[in-house]
C-alpha cells in the first residue's frame, strides 16, 4: 500500500497525540495503516490478494508501529491453540526485528489454567511457557509469561462438589466467569493499576462464527485508533486483533510455514490437532475441496456446555499412547447426562422451593451425590497416574487445597459433621486425609448411629437434626452468640416440607391464593365487585352512600 492509500484508509480514525515523546518509527507523527484485508468475508484468504509474505510483514509492520507508539504495556491471551499462537509469534518475530534498545515496554504473555484443562493441552502450555522464559532471555526480548489460576473458592470441583452446583449447561453456565473471566481480568486490573493503561492482544477472528464476526464487527465502531478498540468490560484497556480477518487455513498456513521463535514445534501442534479430528485427518489446504483441521476444540476435560467431547473421544480412538484418557471421558459422560433430577435436591442452595409448571426447580447435588463425584474423581485420578506416561504420574485432577476448601463447606456450610471426606479419600487412595490439629468434631461415630437410630428413616428430619446441632457447635463458647437465632430459623425454615410432594402441595396452594389475593384486590379498586362485598371489604363507599343518600 503506497503512502497516499495508506493516509487515505486512517482518514476516518485520527489518532490522538502520543501523551510523551516516543521513539519515532520514521513515518512521522501519524501511526499509518498497514494493509490489511478487506473485512467482512467470511473464511475468504487474507493472503488472497496481497500474497502470504507482503500480508505477513504488513502485519508485522503494523505491530512494531503500534508497539512502538506509547509505552502502555501489552498482554497477550496464550492458550496454547492455532490462533494465540500465531499472534503471539507474530508479535514475537515482530518485535525482535526491532533494535534492542526500543524493546523497552513489557510484553506479558497470561494462560489461564482452569485446573480442568484437556491434559494434553495443559502440559504443551507448560512446557511452552518454560521455552518462553528462557527464549527471552536468550534473545532480550521483554516477554514475562504468566499462569493464571482461579481462586480455591471460584474452582470447578469446589463448586460443584462443595456447593452442589449442578455440572454446568447452557442455561447455568456457571463456570467461565469463575474459572477464566476473573483471573485474566484480575490481572489485566493489576496491569491497569501500576501502568494506567493497558493493551489485550487477542486471537480471535471472524471467520470463528458467524456471532464472533458481529460482535467484532459492532465493536469496530467503537475504535479510538485503527485497529484498537475500546474493552467494554474493563476500563483503561484496549483490543487488538492482528489476525481478525485471517481464515483458518491462513493460520495454520503461517504456523507451517514460519518457523516458532522460542522453540517450541509448529507441527507439534498441527499433530495435537489431527489426534483431536475424528478420523486423524487434518491436511494443510490446498484447494477450497481440501478439508480443514481446524474445528477440533480444545478446552476443559469436564465440559458439559457440548454433547459430546469429540476431541478426547478423537484424541483416545486415534492413539493408543493416550487410552489412559479414558478415566477422564467416562467421568465427563456421566457428568453431562442429561436428566439429573433425581441427583439433586428439590430446595435451592438457600432452602428455598421454587415451582415451574407445578414442579420443582432442582437445586444442588444432593450430599450422597456431592460424595459420589469425589470418589468418582480421585478413582480417575489414581487410575490415570498409574495407566499414565511419566508426565502425568504426578498429575492432580482436585488439589489438597481444594479438597480442604470442599471439606470446610461440607462442615461449616452445610452442617455435614459426619466429616466423610477423610474416609473416602482414604479408601480410594490407601493414604490418609491431612487434617489439621484443630478440628472440631462435635459427634463420633457411635454418637452418629444413635442420632441416625432415633430419627429412623426420616432422612429429612435426621438432616435437620445434625444441622441444628452444627449450629449450636459452632456457635459454643461465645458468651453472647450473636445471631445463633438466625442461624437456627434460617435452618428450620430450609427444612419445613417432609417431602418434595408435600413442599410441591402447599406451594401450589400458597400460589392460588397469593393469586386469588390479587384478584381480589384488582376487582376492588376497579370497583368490580358487588355492593355487599365492597362493604365488607370496603368500608369507605359506604359511609358515602350513607352521606349521598340521607
Amino acid at each position: 500500500m503506497g503512502e497516499e492509500e495508506g493516509r487515505s484508509k486512517m482518514s476516518k480514525n485520527k489518532l490522538p497525540s502520543p501523551p510523551a515523546p516516543l521513539p519515532s518509527t520514521g513515518e512521522g507523527s501519524r501511526l499509518p495503516s498497514a494493509p490489511a484485508p478487506r473485512r467482512g468475508e467470511g473464511s475468504k484468504s487474507a493472503f488472497k490478494e496481497g500474497g502470504f509474505g507482503p500480508t505477513v510483514q504488513a502485519v508485522k509492520e503494523e505491530i512494531r508501529e503500534l508497539y512502538l507508539w506509547d509505552q502502555v504495556p501489552w498482554v497477550i491471551g496464550y492458550s496454547g491453540g492455532k490462533d494465540s499462537s500465531t499472534v503471539l509469534q507474530l508479535v514475537w518475530t515482530a518485535v525482535a526485528e526491532l533494535p534492542p534498545e526500543k524493546r523497552q515496554k513489557t510484553i506479558h504473555v497470561i494462560s489461564t489454567d482452569t485446573l480442568v484443562e484437556q491434559p494434553m493441552v495443559a502440559m504443551w502450555v507448560d512446557a511452552s511457557h518454560e521455552k518462553m522464559r528462557a527464549a527471552a532471555q536468550e534473545q532480550g526480548m521483554p516477554v514475562v509469561p504468566h499462569k493464571l489460576t482461579p481462586e480455591v473458592k471460584d474452582t470447578y470441583w469446589v463448586n460443584l462438589m462443595g456447593k452442589g452446583y449442578p455440572a454446568p449447561r447452557k442455561l447455568f453456565r456457571w463456570c467461565t466467569d469463575r474459572l477464566k473471566i476473573k483471573p485474566s481480568n484480575k490481572f489485566i486490573r493489576e496491569v491497569v493499576r501500576e501502568s494506567g493503561e493497558a493493551i489485550l492482544v487477542l486471537g480471535t477472528r471472524k471467520a470463528e462464527s458467524q456471532k464472533r464476526a458481529a460482535t467484532m464487527e459492532r465493536y469496530e465502531q467503537k475504535r479510538v485508533r485503527e485497529r484498537l478498540t475500546p474493552n467494554a468490560k474493563l476500563p483503561n484497556s484496549r483490543v487488538y486483533t492482528p489476525i481478525e480477518d485471517w481464515a483458518n487455513d491462513d493460520v495454520w498456513l503461517y504456523l507451517m510455514q514460519v518457523k516458532n521463535p522460542w522453540g517450541h514445534n509448529n507441527k507439534s501442534l498441527l499433530t495435537m490437532y489431527q489426534g483431536a479430528t475424528s478420523g486423524g485427518e487434518c491436511p494443510l489446504v490446498v484447494d477450497t475441496s481440501t478439508p480443514s483441521c481446524g474445528t477440533s476444540r480444545f478446552g476443559c476435560w469436564v465440559c458439559t456446555l457440548v454433547d459430546q467431547d469429540r476431541s478426547m473421544e478423537a484424541m483416545i480412538a486415534n492413539d493408543e499412547e493416550k487410552v489412559w484418557m479414558t478415566p477422564l471421558l467416562e467421568l465427563r459422560n456421566e457428568l453431562g447426562e442429561p436428566n439429573d433430577r433425581s441427583r439433586r435436591d428439590y430446595r435451592r442452595l438457600d432452602g428455598r422451593v421454587q415451582l415451574f409448571h407445578d414442579s420443582t426447580v432442582p437445586g444442588p447435588y444432593k450430599r450422597e451425590w456431592r460424595e459420589h463425584w469425589l470418589r468418582r474423581v480421585l478413582e480417575a485420578q489414581e487410575q490415570v497416574r498409574r495407566l499414565g506416561p511419566p508426565e502425568v504420574q504426578a498429575s492432580e485432577l482436585i488439589s489438597m487445597d481444594e479438597l480442604r476448601e470442599i471439606r470446610r463447606i461440607w462442615l461449616q456450610e452445610k452442617h455435614e459433621f459426619q466429616d466423610s471426606l477423610p474416609r473416602i479419600y482414604e479408601e480410594v487412595t490407601g493414604r490418609v486425609f491431612p487434617k489439621p490439629d484443630t478440628d472440631d468434631a462435635m459427634l463420633g461415630a457411635e454418637d452418629w448411629d444413635l442420632l441416625k437410630t432415633i430419627c429412623g428413616d426420616d432422612e429429612n428430619f435426621f438432616t435437620l437434626q445434625t444441622e441444628l446441632l452444627d449450629i449450636e457447635r459452632q456457635f459454643r463458647g461465645m458468651s453472647r452468640r450473636p445471631g445463633i437465632y438466625e442461624a437456627l430459623e434460617d435452618r428450620l425454615r430450609a427444612r419445613q416440607y417432609a417431602s418434595e410432594e408435600e413442599a410441591v402441595r402447599i406451594r401450589t396452594e400458597q400460589t392460588v391464593k397469593r393469586d386469588a389475593g390479587k384478584r381480589h384486590a384488582h376487582a376492588t379498586e376497579a370497583g368490580n365487585l358487588p355492593a355487599p362485598q365492597r362493604t365488607l371489604f370496603d368500608p369507605e363507599p359506604a359511609q358515602k352512600t350513607q352521606r349521598h343518600t340521607g
